[in-house]
Order: C-alpha cells, then sequence, then structure tokens
C-alpha cells in the first residue's frame, strides 16, 4: 500500500517537473518605448479614476465624471507621466486609518486568543 503511494507521488512529482519546462511559445512585436510607457501611465490613471471613492469625491466638488475622461484624454504624455508619478507618493487607505484599526483588531483578537484579555465574546482561549 505505501509502495503504490510512492510510486504514485514519484510519478507525480516526475510529470509536474517534466512540465515546468517546457517553454512556452512568445510573439514579440515592435513596440515604441514612449508610446507603451504613455498608454500604461494612461491606462493607470483611468484605472484610479474608475473607483468608486474617487468619484465620489470628485462629485462632492461638482466636477462630472465624463468631464475628467476628457481632461485625462487631453493631456500630453508628460503631463501624464507627471500625474502618475505624483499617484504613487499620495497616501492610501485614507491616511492609514484603515489599517491602523485593522491593526489593533487582530492584536486584540490574539491577545483573545491567548487568553491574555477577553475583548470578543465570539474567541475561546486556548488555555
Amino acid at each position: 500500500m505505501i509502495a503504490r503511494l510512492r510510486r504514485l507521488m514519484a510519478g507525480l512529482l516526475i510529470v509536474s517537473i517534466a512540465g515546468i519546462g517546457v517553454p512556452l511559445p512568445a510573439h514579440a512585436g515592435i513596440v515604441s518605448t514612449d508610446a507603451a510607457l504613455a498608454s500604461a501611465e494612461r491606462d493607470r490613471i483611468a484605472s484610479m479614476l474608475e473607483r468608486a471613492d474617487v468619484r465620489a469625491q470628485f462629485e462632492a466638488y461638482g466636477v462630472r465624471a465624463a468631464d475628467v475622461k476628457a481632461r485625462v484624454a487631453a493631456l500630453t504624455d508628460e503631463e501624464a507621466a507627471q500625474l502618475a508619478g505624483k499617484l504613487d507618493s499620495l497616501p492610501a487607505g485614507g491616511d492609514g486609518i484603515i489599517g491602523a484599526l485593522l491593526l489593533i483588531f487582530v492584536v486584540l483578537l490574539i491577545t483573545d486568543i491567548l487568553g491574555l484579555t477577553k475583548v470578543f465574546p465570539f474567541t475561546r482561549p486556548i488555555k
């Protein structure tokens, strides 16, 4: 029984390792680096503007989503690169409030499970 299981496992391992070494076909085309980079930056900006919280903030300022899309489409490549660079430096997640709350929840949950505190009624200590 154990010998059969070992043979089966060895066979599956051999097949999986042999399958990894098979190269997949690749297709290449000539793409201008500047055009590809500008397109990627515009796509990144557009994906950011599609988020519901960003759209809600624009609406709170009285700006329509169609106007924003038109302005992003009218940006030059340099302006799109500059805006995409600023997206990296902006704080994410509402200045870390959500992350801090999640961290506090996890710490309290772990201390409840270890039996050090009793904050959540749905946990049982491991002691």
